[in-house]
C-alpha cells in the first residue's frame, strides 16, 4: 500500500519537474479502459474527500512531528525487506546488500527502524516491488487500470502487488487485529504524508486522472529501467490497442 501511494507522490513530482502534465497515450502506454478507469478514480476520489482525506488531516494535526517521521521511518523499515527480496529477484548484488544493511541497521540502531540510522552510514532508500521485477523480466506492462482504492496501476502491476503482500512482514503476524490495526495506521500515516501533493492536484488547471497517469506511467518506467527507459517505439506494450487501430 505504502509502496503505491509513495509511488503516486514521486509520479507528480516527476511530472512538475519535467514540465510536462500529460502525454499522449502511445507514449506511455495505451488507456483502452479509460471509460472504466475514470469511473473507479472518481469513485475513489470520492472516499478519499470524505473519508481518507479528513482522518488523515486529523492525524496530521494530533501528531508531534517527530512521531509521525518515526511512523513513517517504521513502516519504511518494513518496505525495506520487499525491497531487497525484489532486489535479489532481478540479480542486484550492491542493491540487495545495501538494502539488508539498512534493514539491520534501522532494525538495530534504529530502535525497530523509528529512526532512519542507516542513511547517516550512506545506505539510502532504495525502491523495488514485484511489479518492478515482472518487468525486469521482460513483462511489459499492459493497459493502465484504477484499482478501487488503490489508486493507478497496469495490468502488471496488478498483478506485483500480490507478490509484495507475500513480502509485507506483518501479513505474517498471528495477530489479525494486529495486522489490521498496522495496515491502518501505515494508510492513514502515507495519505498524511501525501496531503501536500494531493494539493498539488486540486489546485492544477489539468485533468488530473491524465495528469496523474502520465506521470504514474512515467515514473514506472523510470523505476524498472532504472532511470533509463528504452525510447517508446522500442517499447512495447500488452495488448497495445492503439497499435492495431
Amino acid at each position: 500500500m505504502r509502496k503505491v501511494y509513495k509511488t503516486a507522490l514521486l509520479s507528480i513530482a516527476a511530472t512538475l519537474l519535467h514540465g510536462c502534465a500529460s502525454a499522449p497515450h502511445g507514449e506511455r502506454g495505451p488507456d483502452p479502459l479509460e471509460r472504466y478507469n475514470r469511473a473507479i478514480y472518481s469513485f475513489n476520489e470520492k472516499v478519499d474527500k470524505y473519508v481518507a482525506k479528513p482522518i488523515a488531516e486529523g492525524y496530521q494535526a494530533v501528531t508531534p512531528d517527530f512521531v509521525d517521521k518515526g511512523i513513517t521511518n517504521f513502516f519504511g523499515n518494513l518496505d525495506d525487506v520487499t525491497t531487497m527480496i525484489n532486489s535479489l529477484l532481478q540479480f542486484k548484488g550492491t542493491e540487495t546488500m545495501t538494502t539488508l544493511g539498512r534493514i539491520t541497521i534501522n532494525s538495530s540502531l534504529g530502535l525497530f527502524g523509528l529512526v532512519d540510522a542507516a542513511s547517516a552510514f550512506g545506505l539510502y532508500r532504495q525502491d523495488e516491488d514485484f511489479g518492478q521485477t515482472l518487468g525486469y523480466w521482460g513483462i511489459p506492462p499492459g493497459p493502465y487500470l484504477v484499482l478501487p482504492f488503490w489508486g493507478p496501476s497496469t495490468v502488471r502491476d496488478s498483478f506485483g502487488l500480490g507478490g509484495d503482500y507475500f513480502t509485507e512482514p506483518y501479513t505474517y503476524l498471528p495477530d489479525q487485529p494486529t495486522q489490521w490495526g498496522l495496515f491502518a495506521l501505515e494508510v492513514v500515516d502515507t495519505r498524511a504524508d501525501l496531503l501536500s501533493a494531493g494539493r498539488i492536484l486540486e489546485q492544477s488547471t489539468f485533468d488530473p486522472y491524465a495528469f496523474l497517469r502520465d506521470a504514474y506511467l512515467q515514473q514506472r518506467r523510470n523505476l524498472v529501467f532504472d532511470g533509463s527507459p528504452p525510447e517508446p517505439e522500442d517499447e512495447e506494450f500488452l495488448f497495445d490497442l492503439e497499435e492495431e487501430e
